[in-house]
């Protein structure tokens, strides 16, 4: 390994892997939107470019970057398709749970080199404890990757035998993550959407399948982490945010340079090149000033945070609240691009196969998300002002 390292320098660069691997992102990216899954033959190149595994620990067969590098990686896919980086970012995401998990139990589960763990969102399903685990029954849905998962995961309140509710260290109601292989799920077609398309972020149910103890951890509290390298002193919304931030400068940067290349050829009404009017090239340089302000600042901050971070401690609330506050004007910041974008471009942008249409939708399919929410301002202005923290940050 140590020779083919030195010959190739891509195998240490998660960036230039992804980089690498736009042309075939872009060749699917049709068979993607139509289908609403990604092609057998992208994920196998996908998976050996080992772009899945950024996130997991190096202990388990995983690459353990920096989130500078996460995100870059994921804005690379994301210029040439969205779908593709949002199901990479959320594979990554899942991956975090091997961090928590007892190591021979991650070493089992990313054993496959071509391992995706797949899981929607937290509800109100509860995971009766029982002797040696859990049982539980209920849907889920948003699973995005789901199509392309060999294990899935369920999060789940625990009912005690007494029928109270497990508290976690923070004394509220803990959510408990619950792992099965694939086949343990019963997937349902639901993801029929506007934009994201090809995340195949269907539904799925368990049926009163019982969980393993060692198959179940929690995300909650970077404490109780197994894994103390810097990339784990982050908590897992904080790296969620980091990879939905990576997804929307990706789509914000192709459609500006989409926009930069339309530009010098159109004349709208033959009134000159739109190159040429001076509106259009202060929007387009306050465009690429927002933009890149908006990355150097969220890659400053996650950047600080990992170099002066300690195995002893997680990171503590003000700094999770810096790293949301990043990762949210992050956010805004590219879907604002984006809209910009799509109102300059004039008629270019309505129609099917442009540069500008899919990405758009993408992008606004994105906005609806979580890690979108303004209310995520007030969350942070509420630490910044002394104030505890009333979300998971």
């Amino acid at each position: 390994m140590d020779r083919l390292e030195r010959a190739d320098p891509l195998l240490n660069d998660p960036v230039a892997r992804a980089r690498a691997l736009g042309p075939a992102v872009a060749v699917a990216s049709d068979e993607i939107e139509r289908t609403r899954r990604l092609p057998p033959a992208l994920l196998s190149v996908l998976h050996e470019a080992r772009l899945f595994r950024l996130l997991l620990p190096r202990s388990a067969g995983g690459e353990e970057v920096t989130p500078g590098e996460y995100l870059a990686a994921v804005e690379e896919v994301a210029r040439h398709d969205a779908s593709v980086a949002w199901n990479l970012f959320v594979g990554n995401s899942s991956a975090l749970v091997g961090a928590y998990i007892a190591l021979d139990v991650a070493r089992e589960i990313w054993g496959d080199p071509h391992t995706v763990v797949s899981w929607g969102p937290p509800n109100a399903a509860r995971a009766k404890a029982v002797p040696g685990g859990y049982r539980i029954t209920g849907r889920w849905d948003f699973a995005s990757g789901c199509r392309a998962a060999n294990w899935m995961g369920a999060h789940g309140l625990v009912e005690e035998a007494d029928g109270t509710l497990r508290l976690n260290s923070y004394g509220r109601p803990g959510q408990r993550i619950l792992l099965c292989r694939a086949e343990q799920a019963t997937l349902i077609d639901t993801w029929d959407t506007i934009g994201l398309r090809g995340t195949a972020s269907d539904s799925y149910t368990f049926d009163d399948l019982f969980i393993p103890e060692a198959y179940s951890s929690q995300r909650e509290d970077p404490a109780l982490r197994r894994e103390t390298g810097p990339l784990y002193s982050f908590t897992h919304a904080g790296l969620y945010a980091v990879g939905v931030a990576g997804v929307a400068f990706g789509i914000a940067r192709a459609m500006l340079e989409a926009l930069v290349e339309l530009a010098t050829t159109k004349a709208p009404r033959n009134l000159g090149r739109m190159a040429d009017s001076p509106t259009v090239q202060a929007e387009v340089a306050r465009t690429e000033a927002r933009l890149g302000a908006a990355r150097a600042y969220l890659l400053d901050i996650v950047g600080t945070l990992y170099e002066r971070a300690r195995p002893e401690a997680p990171m503590d609330i003000p700094d999770r609240a810096r790293v949301r506050l990043g990762c949210t004007h992050a956010i805004h910041t590219a879907i604002e691009a984006a809209d910009y974008v799509y109102k300059a471009c004039g008629v270019d942008g309505i129609f099917p196969g442009s540069p500008f249409e899919r990405r758009f939708r993408d992008m606004h399919t994105l906005s609806q998300q979580i890690q979108a929410r303004g209310a995520h301002y007030e969350a942070v202005g509420h630490v910044l002002l002394g104030g505890k923290p009333v979300v998971f940050l």
